[in-house]
């Protein structure tokens, strides 16, 4: 039976002989690093080159029927594991040094691992959760291409796509309780369905998507399988709450006053095209804003409502978009006209500090008196 760590240490000799400068790590990662290896069972191990030239290493064959892939990683990819912006986090965290080229490339790696503590700690707990929503946006491709196909019978599809939908609703589940798989997909259930923080019909909806036959159910499952997790994901957020509003309004007026005389601009020149393009965008941010400022996290685009839009329209600001007239833009420049009014008044009311002076002495003073109190 072969012994596949004597073909690791074969192509250490390769290494050692042909490349001694070019490679810094190898190492070995997967079911034997996990003592769950059988008779089939190739060796999972990579390398990371040191130069360009250590790339050439790399190498796919085929010994006593069992197939090995001597693949190069590089120290950006590897970083990339370890930060938890590439999936194959396990391959960084849970695998085995077979060769070091130096000291300092020894220590370089274990930085790495001491990278995915930090990523796990409390103090990371919003960048994760971000990291976890921003997988939520990959998953709507493959919601999109389901909900509009027409050909219902071809089950092919339907399991290709919900295949997407599936491994990134998962992925992001791993990032919301802040760890990852230890084992490839197929392999980690066990460790899936015990994390904390998972949606409540998770493994019925993972059932009804890998075994259905039926195209409808597959979608609907891979469809509430998203919302439930969406739920989860915004849910922690709601948790991140931190800031006051004044310190998340800072500055917002100032700079959002300058699209605002934009479009009053574009009103008064007729110039509709601007208006279009001002006025929709400007609504949208500073409903954004104020969605942030009260909640403490900004809206998510995934969610087909108008939770943003409701504060906006609660405090009684002017809705901009329904103005937009390409006849007549006179009503629009009135409602950014109040518009502008209202948010600078909204504002003072919440003590957020507005930099608005009369003249430049005013200014000045101001300046005097920052530099005085830094």
């Amino acid at each position: 039976m072969l012994n596949v760590f004597d073909v690791a240490q074969t192509l250490i000799d390769y290494v050692e002989k042909d490349y001694p400068e070019e490679i810094a790590i190898i190492a070995y990662y997967g079911s034997y690093a996990q003592g769950t290896a059988t008779k089939r069972s190739d060796l999972d191990f990579f390398f990371i080159p040191a130069t360009s030239k250590g790339f050439q290493a790399s190498i796919q064959f085929i010994i006593d029927g069992i197939s090995f892939d001597f693949w190069p990683i590089s120290w950006e990819r590897a970083e990339r594991m370890a930060s938890f912006q590439d999936e194959k986090t396990t391959i960084v965290a849970d695998s085995k040094l077979l060769y070091v080229r130096s000291d300092e490339d020894r220590q370089r790696f274990v930085k790495l691992r001491d990278t995915i503590s930090t990523m796990q700690s409390a103090e990371n707990v919003q960048k994760m959760v971000e990291k976890a929503e921003s997988e939520l946006h990959n998953v709507y491709v493959h919601l999109y291409k389901m909900g509009r196909a027409s050909d219902f019978e071809n089950i092919t599809f339907y399991r290709t796509e919900a295949h997407g939908v599936l491994t990134k609703v998962l992925q992001s589940l791993a990032l919301l309780n802040r760890t990852y798989y230890t084992r490839g997909f197929g392999k980690n259930k066990g460790q899936i369905l015990s994390l904390p923080l998972k949606p409540v019909h998770l493994e019925q909806l993972m059932e009804t998507i890998m075994h259905s036959d039926l195209s409808t159910d597959i979608l609907q499952a891979c469809e509430k399988l998203t919302e439930e997790t969406l739920k989860l994901v915004l849910d922690q957020k709601e948790k991140l709450y931190c800031a006051s509003y004044p310190d998340r309004m800072k500055g917002f007026y100032e700079e959002i006053k300058g699209v605002l005389d934009k479009i009053i601009t574009a009103c008064e020149t007729n110039d509709y095209d601007t208006a279009f393009f001002s006025a929709v965008h400007v609504q949208d941010v500073i409903a954004a804003f104020l969605f942030f400022a009260e909640t403490g996290h900004w809206p998510c685009d995934l969610k087909i409502d108008s939770s943003s839009l409701d504060i906006y329209k609660r405090l009684g600001f002017p809705e901009l978009v329904p103005m937009l007239n390409s006849h007549d833009l006179s009503q629009l420049q009135t409602a950014v006209e109040r518009l502008s009014t209202l948010l600078k008044k909204h504002l003072r009311t919440k003590e957020v500090e507005i930099n608005c002076f009369e003249n430049i002495e005013q200014f000045t003073a101001f300046l005097k008196e920052r530099e005085g109190s830094a």
